[in-house]
């Protein structure tokens, strides 16, 4: 690891044409927000830090205050100091070519790491697995739409008129490389931008709706700099997609009756001779793999308000429409939760297919690592992997279902002792209060649609 300030000189010395540089923090709902500075007040930001409010580890989605946290007007609002993230210092070339970017993680003023940053968080998880000899190997998959930037006169959104045929697309056009073509310029930059980025972003497919797009970022030996790439990404992202007059959207489920967009996580585990711990001849992997199977089975139903934090999450699990709905786990099958991939022995891993595109990547990632680590410690056994349809399978024997709706998940998260343990006593309450507040505030606001259903019908 390159020393702080040396990592800034570095980079200065580089890049001398660069004034400019956004400082990020991701809090509990996975937006990045900051601070714009110019290049002469980096240096102390790169030797001592920068001073930013408590508060902001737990505002809600919106950015508003959450009072019942305490970290508002009880705490003062004091502030804690934020540090950079080493070797996340890069250039934000959409943004202007005098512009960089840094991402920062939160501290307490002794210098202790703050239990409520979501990178502290899954670092707490992470060291459970070196205790043990293990390390995840870690790869983000994540769907997301383009669509026009302006909203519609109805205040929704809309799929942008092609540069081919001047028309909007209607089919699912799966796989289809005329919609890769159609996106080719956006794309063009993304990678161009993921590449200044150090971000190690993968192939293109076009997904199972029109607009759809899904790209996967390269697996890593590293589950939070993993983590780091897949903020950085989606950042990335919707930053390039405005210069485009395009929204890069990363809701769950953006359209009733299209696909919702999700996070894969793929995940498998190195020994410490840096060997997979789940490679075998066997399809299912080796036992260590089932192991983490059944402890990320066993753990679903109270991590879900993790992996679907929004309201608008929940409109994503429907069955039949390639997002999970129970428990499942299956080889080289796309209708469970928990799938392992076709591929060669020493490939083995697991594909957990819960989690929404709008999740936090880190809190997502330390939930699902949680839950393998649970199973792999108490030798826990999945039961017997699905084949064919899991949509109409049984309900596997003595799992808890998952809960159906954002109130019910958010109080199951609240009340799991094993999740405390992992991620922390005082993560799990703050997390459920902010989610509380969210639930509040969102279903305070009258829509068009009590208009629509109630105004006359009531």
């Amino acid at each position: 690891m390159i020393a702080p300030c040396a990592e800034l000189e570095a980079f200065l010395a580089d890049n001398p044409h660069i004034e400019f540089f956004d400082v990020l923090f991701t809090s509990l709902a996975g937006v990045p927000r900051g601070k714009r500075l110019r290049r002469h007040e980096m240096a102390q930001v790169f030797s001592y830090g920068r001073f930013l409010p408590g508060s902001l580890l737990v505002v809600d989605i919106t950015g508003q205050d959450v009072e019942d946290t305490g970290l508002v007007w009880e705490d003062g609002d004091a502030d804690r100091l934020a540090k950079p993230v080493s070797g996340t210092l890069v250039p934000a070339p959409w943004l202007g070519m005098d512009m960089a970017q840094v991402m920062l993680s939160m501290y307490d003023l002794d210098g202790t790491p703050n239990d409520l940053d979501p990178r502290h968080v899954l670092k707490r998880v992470l060291d459970r697995y070196a205790a043990d000899g293990l390390s995840p190997v870690v790869a983000c998959e994540l769907e997301f739409y383009l669509l026009d930037a302006a909203r519609t006169a109805e205040g929704g959104v809309a799929l942008p008129v092609s540069r081919f045929t001047g028309a909007r697309p209607t089919l699912h056009a799966v796989y289809g490389l005329p919609e890769v073509e159609d996106a080719a310029p956006f794309l063009r930059d993304l990678w161009n931008a993921c590449d200044d980025q150090d971000i190690p972003l993968e192939g293109v497919i076009s997904e199972y709706a029109p607009g759809q797009l899904e790209l996967t970022l390269k697996h890593k030996p590293d589950a939070l700099r993993a983590a780091d790439d897949a903020v950085m990404y989606k950042r990335v992202a919707k930053g390039v997609a405005l210069t485009h007059s395009l929204e890069a959207c990363f809701m769950a489920k953006p359209f009733s009756h299209r696909a919702g967009s999700g996070l894969h996580l793929h995940i498998s585990f190195n020994d410490e001779s840096g060997q997979n711990a789940c490679a075998s001849e066997d399809p299912q992997g080796a036992p260590l793999l089932r192991h983490a199977i059944a402890g990320m089975q066993a753990l679903l139903p109270e991590s879900l308000a993790i992996f679907a934090p929004n309201a608008n999450s929940y409109r994503r699990f429907k069955a039949n429409s390639y997002a999970p709905v129970a428990p499942t786990w299956g080889v080289n099958n796309r209708t469970v939760s928990l799938r392992i991939p076709a591929g060669l022995p020493h490939t083995r891993h697991v594909e957990h297919r819960v989690a929404g595109a709008d999740a936090n990547p880190y809190l997502a990632l330390a939930a699902v690592l949680a839950a393998a680590h649970y199973g792999i410690t108490h030798k826990l056994d999945p039961g017997p992997a699905i084949t064919g349809n899991g949509y109409a399978a049984a309900p596997v024997a003595n799992a808890k279902p998952m809960p159906s709706n954002w109130f019910a998940a958010v109080d199951l998260f609240s009340q799991s002792a094993v999740l405390k343990d992992y991620l922390g006593d005082r993560f799990v309450q703050m997390f459920t209060t902010v989610k509380k507040t969210e639930q509040a505030r969102f279903f305070d606001v009258v829509t068009a649609l009590d208009y629509d259903w109630y105004l006359r019908n009531a």
